[in-house]
């Protein structure tokens, strides 16, 4: 059932206030970003009859007997309906409530059967017993000590929860939220909510500035407070990072910030020096930005730190006296060659001759180009003669994925570069400056994706004296993360040598995946007709070209090429939003390929079901889950569900199994369909492409290559010829604001300080070496 509309609610706002006392049964909708929720609840008045309740039901579970507080109000469509203005939990008074009440799920420990057990044991005395008595719950059959202390440390931070979620319901914050700031502050949520509400959005994930802003004005913090407009100049770097830049100039960030915060320009300036002088607040730094232009640019601490540092380690990398690839430096290339030759059955090119001696006599290098240039045989060969030299080759890639490619193709084990570095909790590596890699030559493909945080840390924990070698598509979407590395190492006049391939080998060329990335790179409309492995279904409604997605994804590619749906074919979307974005598509792929059934277990949050078997992606990382972390775009299946012990279990596509607690659920979305730029570093046997005008404004060359170059056998375009030469002609507007290209061009100075701004600006040698 959809929210009611505003209409529905200024019928609602006409009655009278009016009190209703029900017990919820389940939950239909639950918006993730305000908490507004549709529900149906029993009234108790008999006849198996449900009523459907509107509002901020925030906290609430099935099974809870509600006193709720609000307004009888009718849907055109659903018809009568109580919209709440808020609500309080009473415990239920029944055998029958209490049984339903613990078996919801709300109480860890406790499912349908224990709640059954312990009822009959304790009768209408059971939640006196649990509250003052639990230990007595070692009384029932079947639970042991673990298994009531479980139950026992669940039921008191049920209620430690529930105190939050009464605070915080007036300034609607969601379930999944709340437990997170109680997870974080304990029995100081309320304190800190109340005193340091921007800390919020540093300290927990889920809460940006919005929210805390909200929170803020809700407890009297004034709009004007020099606090709030702190916090807001960091959000709005902060939601500049997640667009892909690593500063802003100070122009943008200041006109940015009076926008979102509605507050006079000059207390913006007076906040943003204020910052510029806090060691952890801002950097303000004289720049050249991508275009060659000055400007001063503005950064928050961790990002000037990671490109400061990524610029000199890159340096010393290339200047180090030491050479662990020493042998190579006068070796008879025409025997190594010959040697590899008869090794692989294979020849290289000229331009990927230039490209293996680049990587085994330069200690950084660059291998770029596109489909079918050699790439992948050009990094074998690389492997296959440092191996020959009995060198340590560590090869690595940013995703599970395309790491498992990489072990394939060179018959050696690589891994994803958070497994390399050993990640740890909080995001330090195990391996650094201090404790390097013990590899003499490391190798990492899919370098595109690689964003200025994971570069940093990569380079860092590289050997002096080793070589670095890494592979990438330039022409792809930059990283999803801040910066443009790969770009930013191929610039004009910087020191890193590069070798980009540009021959596509014959064979490549009777792929029509491969000849039309490259006819779209260069511009030209691709070919739709006449190939076996390229098409375009013609569909100039987005709504029906949403439904055709979904039909070829689920019936006409498994039927005609024998793929699964479900783990060989990928819906990549320009967007998120729209009848024919990912959102949608998810919604109607999941019912096609993981319906509801009587013998599916399956578990709401938010506005998903999740059920067993379900494509899943995390959306974010997390360095505390799994053996290394779990990190944003590591795509699962779902393989368990647990009711009982509210979990659910992902097998990762690096073959680990993941366990999320029920309310970390919002960490997961559907991955039947993702965004484009959510697939960066995957490869699939077949994609699918919805392409509509919906999605305008994002298409372009860049992200529609990026697209097909995803795909090892098929490519099914679906949607309109408009929209598709809309994409083709588009070539990406402007460059990321970084500084990493020009840093690298000029020398570090000792004790050289940035300009524009004093205090804040610092020196490229004060963070070299973090």
């Amino acid at each position: 059932m959809a929210p009611s509309t505003p209409g529905d609610q200024a019928r609602a706002t006409a009655s009278p206030l009016a009190v209703l006392e029900a017990t919820l049964e389940r939950i239909t909708f639950a918006s993730e970003e305000n908490g507004f929720t549709v529900a149906r609840v029993d009234t108790g008045r008999g006849g198996g009859d449900l009523l459907t309740v509107v509002g901020a039901l925030l906290g609430a579970q099935p099974g809870e007997a509600l006193r709720m507080r609000g307004r009888w109000g009718s849907h055109p469509r659903h018809g009568k309906q109580f919209v709440v203005e808020n609500y309080t939990t009473v415990l239920p008074a029944t055998i029958q409530g209490i049984r339903r009440y613990l078996g919801s799920g709300l109480v860890k420990g406790i499912g349908p059967v224990f709640a059954d057990r312990i009822t009959r044991h304790f009768g209408t005395d059971t939640l006196d017993v649990i509250e003052r008595e639990p230990k007595r719950l070692i009384e029932v059959q079947g639970l042991g000590p673990k298994r009531v202390a479980k139950i026992i440390a669940a039921w008191e931070e049920q209620k430690a929860i529930k105190e939050v979620m009464v605070f915080l319901q007036s300034v609607e914050v969601s379930t999944s939220i709340a437990v997170r700031i109680y997870k974080k502050y304990g029995d100081d949520s309320i304190e800190v909510v109340k005193a340091e509400p921007y800390r919020l959005a540093a300290d927990v994930w889920g809460i940006g500035f919005l929210t805390a802003d909200r929170i803020a004005r809700a407890v009297g913090i004034p709009e004007d407070s020099p606090e709030r407009v702190k916090a807001g100049l960091q959000y709005a770097l902060s939601q500049a990072t997640d667009q892909g830049h690593c500063y802003l100039p100070e122009e943008r960030l200041i006109s940015d910030a009076v926008k979102l915060l509605g507050v006079d320009t000059g207390l913006v300036i007076e906040c943003l020096g204020e910052l510029a002088e806090d060691p952890e607040g801002v950097v303000r730094e004289r720049l050249t930005d991508p275009d060659g232009q000055p400007v001063t640019g503005v950064y928050l601490v961790p990002f000037h730190r990671a490109e400061l540092s990524l610029a000199g380690q890159v340096r010393r990398l290339l200047t180090a006296p030491e050479d662990r690839l020493a042998g190579f430096q006068d070796v008879d290339w025409g025997a190594a060659l010959g040697w590899l030759a008869r090794r692989t059955g294979t020849t290289l090119a000229p331009e990927q001759e230039a490209a293996v001696r680049l990587a085994l006599t330069r200690k950084v290098a660059v291998l770029t180009g596109g489909p079918g240039c050699g790439k992948s045989f050009t990094v074998r060969s690389v492997v296959e003669l440092a191996r020959a030299r009995r060198a340590k080759v560590v090869l690595a890639a940013p995703t599970g994925r395309a790491a498992k490619r990489l072990a394939e193709l060179t018959g050696a084990e690589a891994s994803t570069v958070h497994r390399l570095l050993e990640l740890k909790p909080g995001g330090d590596a195990a391996y650094d400056r201090d404790r390097p890699l013990d590899a003499d030559l490391v190798v990492v493909d899919e370098a595109s994706m690689l964003d200025l945080l994971l570069a940093n840390k990569l380079v860092k924990a590289v050997a002096p004296g080793a070589h670095l070698l890494l592979v990438g598509d330039v022409d792809q979407l930059p990283s999803v993360g801040a910066g443009e590395v790969l770009r930013d190492l191929l610039s004009e006049g910087g020191p890193v040598p590069a070798v980009r391939l540009t021959r596509i080998f014959r064979q490549a060329q009777e792929s029509g995946v491969v000849t039309n990335a490259h006819r779209i790179n260069e511009g030209q409309h691709p070919v739709t007709q006449g190939l076996k492995d390229f098409f375009l279904f013609v569909e100039e409604d987005t709504e029906a070209a949403g439904r055709l997605t979904v039909d070829v994804v689920a019936r006409r590619i498994p039927a005609r090429f024998g793929l699964d749906p479900r783990t060989d074919v990928q819906v990549l979307a320009p967007m998120h939003r729209g009848p024919a974005g990912a959102g949608t598509l998810n919604a109607l792929l999941q019912q096609a390929l993981t319906p509801p059934g009587p013998r599916t277990e399956e578990k709401r949050f938010g506005g998903r079901v999740f059920r067993v078997g379900d494509k899943v992606t995390q959306i974010r990382n997390n360095y505390e889950k799994g053996e290394n972390g779990v990190f944003n775009g590591t795509v699962g299946v779902v393989t368990g569900l647990d009711t009982v012990e509210q979990r659910l279990t992902v097998r990762t596509d690096e073959d680990e199994d993941v366990v999320y607690e029920f309310d970390e659920l919002d960490e997961l979305a559907h991955a039947y369909a993702m965004t484009i730029h959510r697939s960066q570093g995957s490869e699939y046997p077949a994609v699918v492409v919805p392409v509509t005008t919906s999605a305008w404004t994002m298409l372009q060359r860049n992200l529609l290559y990026t697209a097909v170059t995803r795909a090892k056998r098929l490519v099914v375009l679906v949607g309109s010829r408009r929209a598709l030469g809309q994409a083709v002609r588009t070539v990406s507007a402007g460059r990321r604001h970084t500084g990493l290209a020009g840093r690298l061009r000029v020398p570090e100075v000792p004790g050289q300080r940035g300009a524009g701004g004093g205090a804040g600006a610092e020196s490229p040698a004060s963070h070299s070496s973090r």
